[in-house]
């Protein structure tokens, strides 16, 4: 039930994979330096470990109730939210003009990581309200942003997104939530919307909607949709924020998993009207929510990670802890299940995964630093192309292994692992959540072979491909045998990938044959690229094993995990091109009504 916040991972990764300390160049971070960044890792790990990791438990067992309208949440959260506010954590990564602590946001992206290893549910806040502080800074008016952000930032206020209705999921333009306009200048609104985190709690004083509706005569679809901010409570004429909006929780949903974070059903307007106000301009709702959904897409591959390093850590734990059966090659009987090999395989290859999701994740939000603050137009415009190939990548790779780990993990436990009383079962169901929220991830393979396959004329793996021919070299000249081996690997794993890209883009190859493959080449993609990332780690750990006072034990884990992921992982991925060319006329041809019962 323990967990410690992988501090040594996280900075490895940051400095050596993600390239953290060559935002210094871009003149945006004039404080960025090596030990600030270990410093604020640092002191995150010691809170989230101290502060929330304690209090999952709590969360999972007695979740949020709510009463009149009015959501308690589970013991402990609101001292512990405090706690999160008196440190700052909200604004870590926002401008120090608008409030926050101006650094990059990849930091933004490890904080997130430790935070929602630490307590899922409870992370789940902060992450949304994150969103909702990108679209004012982006797209909100002078005064929405002095009215709004200053507490936001601060995390004394938080916010949630309204996008989900009842009859109206990912079929955005089906939403019916209705805005109209008043003599002021604001709307009434009036709908209900399902599934939104943290929309009622007892730990702030207000809350920010951000909500999708329609206002009068708008087209149908997702072009007639206008986002609105829509507060908890208005201001009166004092200035104070007093008057209660017509907007209400008016249900908890009963859920398979993240029972502490208070996911309800949201009544706009059912009285008087909630008064909202717009945020850019009518009918440009979806570009505006596409800024909050871009970040929460970022920070749940974050969080997938999170969660399958917590699952991780609690397996090894059991895992050395556990007697049972003999070992081959030790004479202790009983053996602790570590020295079995299907349970140490389970541990090397989960450690593996994690890591190369880890490096998809910080190295989307290293690109997304970089295309925002970068003074060299080309660096810019290629760092902006890099981050729309990871967006997808980091979404669904780091959810897919959060629920492959913690699955794993679970199955480490044995049928301990299938009793509540360990927790491990806590960590499967609350990770099950991350493949389908903010856009399944059958969604983000969509936008990988609808959108981002050729974009740019196909830039975007052109270029990746060269980073990825470059490092095969390094590794292929290297005098460790290991880094020959993951050359080998990475090498045909990318040709496999090429091929697969060369099919898709294939003006021969139907939208529908594009479709039926993309969840397999958005994983095949995902796979190559975390390949590559933990090839690029084990070259840096080989640099610094030639200097003195390095870690040696762990530079040369860094290397093995790397060879683990290749041998395990891209070995798979040729496989991969069956599954990526199966084509519409095979899946469509079977005649599935007949297999019904």
């Amino acid at each position: 039930m323990t967990y410690q916040a992988a501090v040594r991972d996280i900075l490895f990764t940051l400095e050596h994979i993600a390239d953290v300390y060559d935002l210094q160049g871009t003149g945006a971070f004039p404080d960025l330096s090596a030990d600030l960044v270990q410093a604020i890792i640092e002191e995150a790990g010691k809170f989230t470990t101290k502060e929330l990791a304690s209090l999952n438990r709590a969360g999972d067992q007695h979740g949020s109730t709510l009463l009149d309208g009015v959501v308690t949440t589970a013991p402990g959260f609101k001292a512990a939210y405090s706690k999160f506010v008196e440190g700052g954590w909200q604004g870590l990564s926002f401008p120090q003009d608008d409030g926050g602590m101006g650094l990059p946001g990849v930091l933004g992206v490890a904080f997130m990581e430790m935070l929602q290893a630490a307590n899922m549910a409870f992370g789940l806040g902060p992450m949304l309200t994150m969103g909702a502080i990108e679209v004012l800074i982006q797209a909100g008016t002078e005064e929405q942003k002095q009215t709004w952000l200053p507490k936001l930032i601060t995390g004394e206020w938080s916010a949630s997104m309204n996008l989900t209705e009842p009859a109206a999921g990912s079929d955005v333009g089906a939403l019916s939530t209705s805005a109209k306009p008043l003599s002021d200048g604001s709307f009434l609104l009036a709908g209900q919307k399902i599934f939104i985190t943290w929309g009622e709690h007892d730990c702030v004083e207000n809350i920010i909607h951000l909500v999708l509706a329609r206002t009068e005569d708008a087209p149908a679809g997702t072009k007639g949709l206008s986002l609105f901010l829509v507060p908890k409570f208005l201001e009166d004429n004092d200035g104070n924020f007093t008057i209660r909006n017509d907007v209400f929780a008016i249900g908890l949903e009963h859920k398979m998993g993240i029972h502490g974070s208070p996911t309800c059903v949201m009544e706009y307007g059912a009285n008087t009207g909630a008064k909202g106000w717009l945020i850019g301009k009518e009918m440009a709702g979806m570009a505006m929510m596409f800024i909050m959904m871009n970040s929460a897409r970022l920070n749940v591959g974050a969080q997938g990670v999170g969660i399958a390093e917590r699952a991780w850590q609690q397996a090894y734990n059991y895992a050395i802890d556990r007697k049972q059966g003999r070992a081959i090659g030790l004479e202790q009987y009983p053996a602790a299940i570590i020295h079995h090999p299907d349970v140490r395989r389970m541990l090397l290859i989960g450690k593996a995964k994690i890591a190369a999701a880890r490096a998809i994740t910080y190295a989307c939000g290293f690109a997304a630093d970089q295309a925002a603050h970068h003074p060299d137009a080309t660096v810019l415009e290629q760092a902006k192309r890099r981050e729309d190939l990871l967006t997808p990548l980091a979404k669904s790779y780091g959810s897919d292994i959060g629920c492959e780990v913690s699955s794993s993990a679970l199955q480490v436990h044995g049928g301990m692992g299938y009793i509540e009383e360990t927790g491990a079962a806590q960590h499967f169901r609350d990770a099950r959540i991350t493949p389908i929220y903010e856009g399944t991830n059958a969604i983000q393979a969509i936008d990988l072979v609808g959108r981002k396959l050729s974009m740019a004329g196909g830039l975007l793996f052109v270029e990746m491909f060269v980073d990825i021919k470059a490092c095969v070299d390094d590794c292929a000249s290297a005098a460790d045998k290991r880094l020959q081996t993951i050359a080998e690997q990475l090498s045909l794993a990318a040709d496999s990938l090429q091929f697969a890209v060369n099919y898709l883009s294939d003006p021969k190859c139907s939208q529908a044959d594009r479709l039926s493959g993309a969840t397999a080449f958005q994983t095949m993609s995902a796979q190559t690229i975390g390949g590559f990332y933990l090839a690029k780690g084990a070259l840096a750990a080989v640099k610094l094993l030639d200097e003195q006072g390095q870690d040696e034990k762990y530079l040369t884990g860094r290397i093995d995990l790397a060879l683990v992921f290749a041998k395990s992982v891209l070995g798979t991925v040729p496989a991969g091109i069956s599954e990526v060319t199966i084509t519409a006329d095979t899946i469509f041809a079977l005649d599935i009504e007949g297999l019904a019962p």
